[in-house]
C-alpha cells in the first residue's frame, strides 16, 4: 500500500518537470481547486426537512377537494 506522499517530495518532483509541464500543472490544480471550492460554498446540507418545513401547513387537499374547487373555479 502506498502512503501519500509529502508537500517536499511532490514539490522535488514538480522541480523535475519542464517549465510547460509546470505550467499546465498550475492550470490543472486552479480549475480543481476552483471547481472544489464552488462545490463546497453551493453543497449545503438543508437545515430541515421539507416535511419539516411545510409541517404548519396542514394536511394536503384530498383529490376530491382539488376537484370541486376547480368546478367552482370554471363554473362563471
Amino acid at each position: 500500500m502506498q502512503e501519500t506522499p509529502i508537500f517536499e517530495e511532490a514539490l522535488a518532483l514538480v522541480k523535475q518537470l519542464s517549465p510547460g509541464d509546470q505550467a499546465r500543472l498550475i492550470e490543472y490544480l486552479a480549475a480543481t481547486l476552483a471547481n472544489t471550492l464552488q462545490q463546497q460554498t453551493t453543497h449545503q446540507p438543508p437545515t430541515e426537512s421539507l416535511y419539516g418545513i411545510c409541517a404548519d401547513l396542514g394536511p394536503a387537499p384530498s383529490a376530491e377537494e382539488i376537484d370541486e374547487v376547480r368546478r367552482e373555479m370554471w363554473s362563471f
